[in-house]
């Protein structure tokens, strides 16, 4: 299947511009409100022993904000503003640029000198990739990996550096560099919208029954939340990879740099929470 070049290249600025976009607002928003937790922890800290709530001053534009965290929202008379949408236009985009780029045609995802396939196999195995990495993600996250930040980090690096090898002996180094992005970004999508909205909205069910929100769910969301932000600044090194080709997946050892990329992002994201 082809499309017709003027609408292939009107509908990829299209989607590309809506990805980069909603990108922008669904990483700003991941890392603000990260931040904004850590600042507050601080301040909780702080003041344990004084019975007074947390509170953060801030100031942008032309005005001044007060930012005071609770366990327990005054949910019934408070319009409660929820981050969703972002996550989700995102990766909507996201996949619809996977699609058109990659899964039509065929011609930037398989290279007979790398491995000859059939464009069905070669997108059957794309998409597989994508729904694996998820399902491998979540068993680690409920298995006892989950309860160890240090040695789940190791073990995903592993699995990481494991599948940009495995991808880059049978598509085009390109194509294996954006899957693997691809794959993070299900992650951090499936990580908004079956875990952390699910969690908030039983915490907020409790609230209403007159009951104490469970801690375990504020602590998962909590989790995921932090692990998103680790995952997005190597998804956008990999973005920004597809402009330089010599130094990235047109390398012989692509994979090899594909996982310095990613340790180096996780290092930055680190940087970047505590700044």
């Amino acid at each position: 299947m082809t499309l017709d070049p003027t609408i292939s290249e009107w509908l990829n600025l299209i989607f590309r511009w809506v990805h980069v976009f909603a990108g922008i607002m669904w990483v700003g928003t991941t890392y603000y409100f990260t931040w904004l937790d850590a600042r507050l922890t601080e301040e909780e800290k702080a003041i344990a022993n004084t019975g007074n709530a947390a509170q953060i001053w801030m100031v942008h534009s032309g005005g001044f904000y007060l930012v005071e965290k609770r366990k327990v929202p005054d949910e019934l008379s408070r319009k409660l503003h929820w981050f969703r949408w972002e996550a989700g236009t995102t990766w909507l985009s996201g996949f619809a640029l996977l699609v058109l780029v990659y899964y039509i045609g065929g011609g930037a995802l398989i290279d007979p000198d790398v491995y000859d396939m059939s464009l069905g196999t070669a997108v059957a195995l794309g998409i597989g990739v994508l729904v694996a990495g998820g399902l491998v993600y979540d068993v680690m996250m409920l298995s006892p990996l989950g309860r160890n930040e240090k040695a789940f980090a190791v073990v995903a690096y592993l699995l990481v550096v494991g599948s940009a090898y495995a991808l880059t002996q049978v598509f085009t180094g390109r194509a294996a560099y954006i899957h693997i992005g691809a794959m993070f970004g299900t992650i951090m999508a499936a990580n908004v919208w079956m875990h952390i909205l699910p969690a908030q909205k039983k915490m907020i069910a409790a609230i209403r029954e007159g009951r104490k929100p469970d801690d375990a769910l504020s602590g998962q969301a909590k989790l995921r939340s932090k692990q998103n932000t680790f995952m997005a600044v190597p998804v956008v090194f990999i973005m920004i990879s597809s402009h330089f080709p010599g130094v990235s997946y047109g390398e012989q050892y692509n994979w090899v740099i594909l996982g310095v990329l990613v340790l180096l992002g996780w290092g930055a994201a680190k940087f970047i929470r505590r700044a």
